[in-house]
């Protein structure tokens, strides 16, 4: 195809800055899951969103973060090789925070890397005018090349000339992606994450940190129902009551939700079978992080 530009735009930011939510308003789809929980974020995602003459791969990176475990520190060099690999780099703030350490960290790292950039200070819509003067103006202070952008990626406020900008600098080429796909996470990948989400939606404090997902089976039954089984690892016997729940009720809340919105996502019916599981240190394990999908 002739006359199109396509390319990757890595998202970069601290937690809880917006980016999984921006990525679902500009591919029009679900391809990341949200919460306000750090961390929510641990995979590389992308997100395609497709044009008339353009394709837009945005790449939904883990938080930038300090290096606490092996989990932490494969987040962190993903990180890193997805800002040195991509064609244009979405620098996320968050207008409702103060610049922070981490903040700094990423614009130092964005500077040295050499690719273009465009700066998003995000959640205006909860700013006063004068706040987002304010955080324009600490964005400034950053000294990252490229434009700022004000927006709301929960409304869509601002969204629109941001991604004209982005698309300005993609390089001339050839879509990278069929035009109908959204993602390219692996089925079971997104099923996992499904369920994740409505486990950070229902814990709190320590508990979404040690939580991941793993899908064990995925096999279509003779009545075209989606059979899946998953397990939740947690850390300790405690959590693992915790996401039981009394009588079963957190799991079993927890599984009813992701069901509704696996179904809506596959577009297709769907049986869920969940069962919690304890392996001490699991974020520490390099065979399990291997094997759970977290590079």
């Amino acid at each position: 195809m002739t006359g199109t530009r396509a390319g990757f735009v890595a998202l970069a930011g601290r937690p809880n800055a917006g980016k999984s939510t921006l990525v679902n308003r500009v591919v029009g789809d679900k391809v990341a899951i949200v919460s306000d929980k750090p961390q929510t974020t641990r995979r590389e995602i992308r997100g395609i969103a497709t044009g008339d003459d353009w394709q837009l791969v945005l790449v939904d990176l883990p938080g930038v973060q300090r290096p606490r475990d092996a989990m932490t520190e494969r987040m962190q060099h993903r990180v890193e090789h997805a800002l040195r690999d991509a064609d244009a780099i979405l620098f996320m703030l968050n207008g409702a925070q103060r610049i922070g350490p981490g903040d700094r960290y990423i614009a130092r790292a964005i500077r040295s890397s050499g690719v273009p950039t465009v700066t998003v200070v995000n959640k205006v819509d909860k700013l006063r005018r004068a706040e987002t003067a304010a955080a324009l103006t600490a964005a400034v202070g950053l000294d990252v090349p490229g434009d700022i952008f004000p927006i709301s990626a929960k409304s869509g406020d601002g969204v629109d000339p941001l991604v004209e900008h982005l698309v300005g600098l993609l390089p001339e080429g050839p879509w990278l992606y069929p035009p109908e796909d959204s993602s390219d996470q692996p089925e079971h990948v997104q099923i996992a994450e499904l369920v994740r989400e409505q486990v950070l939606r229902r814990t709190r404090e320590e508990l979404p940190h040690a939580v991941e997902v793993e899908v064990t089976s995925v096999a279509e039954r003779d009545t075209g129902v989606l059979w899946v089984e998953a397990s939740i690892w947690a850390e300790s016997e405690s959590q693992k009551g915790i996401l039981i729940g009394g009588r079963g009720g957190m799991v079993k809340a927890v599984g009813t939700a992701a069901r509704e919105q696996i179904e809506t996502v596959l577009d297709r019916r769907v049986h869920l079978e969940l069962r919690v599981r304890v392996r001490r240190d699991w974020r520490a394990d390099d065979a399990l992080l291997d094997r759970l999908g977290i590079e």
